[in-house]
């Protein structure tokens, strides 16, 4: 949450209508999700004179509260309401946050006229376990009763709660970087706060601590130490800024420590220097190592995670939470004062992984702006010397690997409007780079411009810059055009093209498309696994069902099957083209098909055309014909655990596998299924020659019809090989049209439509029967076959 009236610090928004700015501030792109305004009307303060436990209850208590023109009975759970505390009271027609109005009314018998608040009850604090089991506020003895509760707080004020989006790095997560956000858009300057302190030249930071840094992932880490600090409560303007910003008071130095957080947007570690030692290694953790947090929670750590020590042990867990060991506690005198800047990546992850995310790791895990760490270490300085009574020695620890190359970039305004779509004038756009406190120069058509350190969201390329100019000019002023898209000339290009003439193909034959998604579950996954790859799994899957990418379709389709099926649809026959993706984060685009039922149903003249694996291959050699790959392709038989043993393949392109084909094993599906799939990225690979124009022979064609007796296990492809390299340039086609099996025993009947033809002359039957003979005898001698007479 923002604090308006905190923002108001550093750029001049007194006399903004705070609800037009927040339309302004959503407008250019930082979207305000509330304005809230914190009034409450009959919330005020009140003194608890008395407090008895509910007779009925084992943890309510009965409560006597003056509110100033009158004692009221009011029925409290919290465990730290007693006698004598000064809290917040909502008095019957407050309405709290959430529309809860505030009723009178009685609780288990004893009448209630009121209800005593906690902070996170009126929004001004995150309902967390941790806040909850607080209790109710205690305010200082000497609140004056009956007065405007919130006004009381100094929380009369008006804060934004920001839906930040996630290519915004950390500015916005601060109030610093917020005022420049508004500076932008009002176009008023913002002034930083000053960070004056005093020195003690006579004693260094260097005698008393020493540091080393063994990982790359803290490319800057700072030390700097205050001595004879004096532990006690924060002056009300810190306790009232951290209050309207969510987070409760605790002491001055912890709430120094906070309040230059949402400063700034650095966080700091504040360690007890008498608890620490002599020495600081920043390092990655030992397998298995712990250390005890603030929280009293033992954490086991990984090598993937920083920790920070004292030459031994750990101290602190980098960018995420620190240890019970080196803690500030009441009897702090000495604090050495970390201000850092780790790798993002491995902050979010350690958070993650502990499920520690707080308002540091947040904002470590978004990356920080080096020029940052160093003023907030100078404001803690300053803070601790005026309301902790601490002394700044001399000397700073600093290890600094920060790459500190100047973003710059140059463009034009034909760039800028070229990727806006809209015009903006060579003057316009110099207002608007003023208005971001860019720094630029103009060398004749070309801005120069560098891009401030602090805005880590935007990289040196004239895209973002456009986006910032954009935004700035206001989207609203985009003018509404339709498109301009030139006419495409021929067949679409790429991967693209192959797909999409899959697609008509398909379609073409009667097939309809579906979408599934890419994610699936474990089982799912582990089905039709028929290459040697395998699945990526999620670490952090939203659920088990969409927890792995799928290496095949055909699983999806099935499930697309069931669904269909249980709602009574007979004939199914769909498709799906999709990519897959493997262990080594390979792309696989892969088309699968499944088919139940009939193909063709007619029911006027009864004709059906039923499913079975010959249809499916005939529509797979269809598609490779139609792609040119027609003479290249082949089927051999595969076992495949989810297909049916007797009745599968794998396709084959040029003695390639490129996927399988086959009928779903009847111990997964009961009814007859039967599937295909085949990767569309390994054709797309593979050369296929333009297709060549070839006149129909204006000459008669020759039929002639034969049928061999072969053993079981000869193939259909082995007899039309034998029969193509027979033929010769006279055989024009070879076609198998009836299969008899167990004629004889251990065998069957294969028989064959040969055609013969000549694009230049009319064939005579002598020469075709040579040619006819010469085939029948090489099959007999090669396959062991017999010709079958009858």
């Amino acid at each position: 949450m923002i604090s308006l009236n905190w923002v108001n610090d550093y750029v001049d928004i007194k006399n903004e209508n705070l609800k037009e700015l927040a339309t302004k501030i959503t407008k250019a792109d930082i979207n305000v999700e509330a304005v809230i305004t914190n009034h409450i009307d009959n919330l005020v303060v009140g003194e608890v004179k008395e407090c008895i436990d509910h007779p009925d209850s084992d943890h309510l208590h009965v409560c006597q509260v003056d509110v100033g023109d009158k004692l009221t009975q009011i029925v409290c759970g919290a465990p730290n309401v007693r006698t004598g505390l000064k809290v917040i009271v909502a008095l019957p027609g407050a309405v709290l946050p959430g529309d809860f109005e505030i009723k009178a009314g009685k609780i288990r018998g004893q009448e209630s006229n009121g209800m005593i608040c906690a902070l996170f009850e009126l929004g001004l604090e995150e309902k967390t376990e941790e806040n909850y089991n607080k209790g109710i506020e205690e305010l200082p003895a000497d609140a004056p009763i009956g007065e405007d509760a919130l006004k009381y707080l100094g929380l009369d004020d008006t804060v934004y709660e920001l839906d930040i989006h996630k290519h915004r790095n950390n500015d916005c997560y601060s109030h610093i970087g917020f005022a420049y956000e508004v500076g932008t858009i009002i176009n008023k300057p913002v002034t930083l706060p000053e960070a004056k302190y005093n020195v003690d030249n006579s004693d260094n930071v260097e005698k008393h601590v020493s540091l080393k840094v063994e990982t790359d992932k803290c490319p800057l880490y700072l030390g700097r130490m205050v001595k004879n600090v004096k532990i006690g409560e924060s002056p009300d303007w810190i306790k009232k800024r951290l209050v309207a910003a969510g987070m409760r008071p605790i002491n001055n130095v912890v709430d120094i420590s906070n309040f230059v957080m949402l400063e700034y947007g650095q966080p700091t570690h504040f360690f007890d220097a008498d608890k620490l030692g002599g020495t600081v290694l920043v390092r990655d953790a030992k397998e298995n190592e712990t250390i005890v947090t603030l929280d009293g929670i033992d954490r086991n750590l990984t090598e993937k995670d920083i920790v920070i020590t004292d030459g031994k042990v750990p101290t602190c867990i980098a960018g995420v939470m620190g240890g019970e060991n080196t803690e500030v506690d009441d009897n702090t005198k000495n604090i050495f004062i970390e201000a850092a800047i780790f790798d993002a990546v491995s902050i979010r992850n350690t958070a993650a992984r502990l499920m520690l995310k707080s308002e540091a790791s947040i904002r470590y895990g978004k990356g920080l702006n080096y020029e940052y760490t160093y003023k907030a270490l100078d404001r803690c300085l300053s803070l601790l010397e005026e309301y902790a009574g601490g002394t700044v020695i001399d000397g700073m620890l600093e290890h600094d690997k920060v790459d500190k190359t100047e973003k710059k970039v140059s463009f034009t305004a034909k760039d800028i409007n070229g990727l806006l779509g809209i015009e903006i004038s060579t003057e316009d756009m110099k207002v608007e780079l003023g208005r971001l406190d860019f720094t630029y120069e103009l060398e004749g058509e070309t801005f120069h411009v560098t891009i401030p350190n602090r805005r880590l969201d935007i990289e040196p390329n004239v895209a973002d810059m456009a986006e910032e100019i954009g935004r700035l000019y206001g989207y609203h002023n985009l003018v509404s055009t339709l498109p301009r898209i030139p006419t495409r000339r021929g067949m679409y290009k790429g991967d693209v093209g192959i797909r999409k003439t899959i697609t008509r193909r398909l379609r073409s034959l009667g097939l309809n498309e579906t979408k599934t998604y890419t994610l699936v579950n474990p089982k799912m996954a582990s089905e039709f696994k028929y290459e040697a790859k395998e699945n990526v799994v999620l670490p952090n899957p939203m659920s088990t069902d969409k927890s792995v990418l799928r290496l095949s379709l055909i699983p999806s389709l099935i499930n697309v099957y069931e669904y269909n099926k249980a709602r009574k649809v007979e004939n199914i026959n769909i498709y799906e083209i999709a990519k897959t993706y493997d262990s080594n984060y390979e792309e696989d685009t892969k088309v699968a098909i499944l088919m139940k039922g009939n193909y063709i149903t007619n029911l006027v003249n009864g004709v059906n055309v039923k499913v079975d694996f010959y249809l499916l291959k005939g529509i797979i050699e269809n598609v490779l014909k139609y792609l040119g790959f027609r003479n290249r392709y082949t089927f051999e038989k595969v076992e495949v655990k989810e297909l049916h043993p007797g009745v599968s393949a794998q396709i084959l392109v040029d003695r390639k596998p490129i996927g399988i084909i086959g009928r779903v094993h009847p111990s997964k599906v009961k009814d007859q299924v039967f599937v295909a799939e085949f990767s569309m990225t390994k054709l797309y690979n593979m050369t296929v020659k333009p297709l060549k124009y070839k006149e129909a022979s204006k000459y008669p064609e020759i039929k002639k019809d034969v049928a061999f007796i072969v053993d079981n296990a000869i193939t259909n492809r082995e007899i039309e090989e034998a029969i193509k390299k027979s033929g010769g340039r006279l055989l024009s086609d070879v076609e198998i049209f009836d299969i008899y099996r167990d004629i004889e025993e251990g065998k069957k009947s294969m028989a064959y439509k040969l055609t013969f033809k000549d694009a230049t002359r009319t064939l005579s039957d002598d020469e075709v029967m040579e040619v006819f003979n010469k085939v029948i005898s090489d099959v007999e001698s090669k396959l062991n076959a017999k010709v079958r007479n009858s």
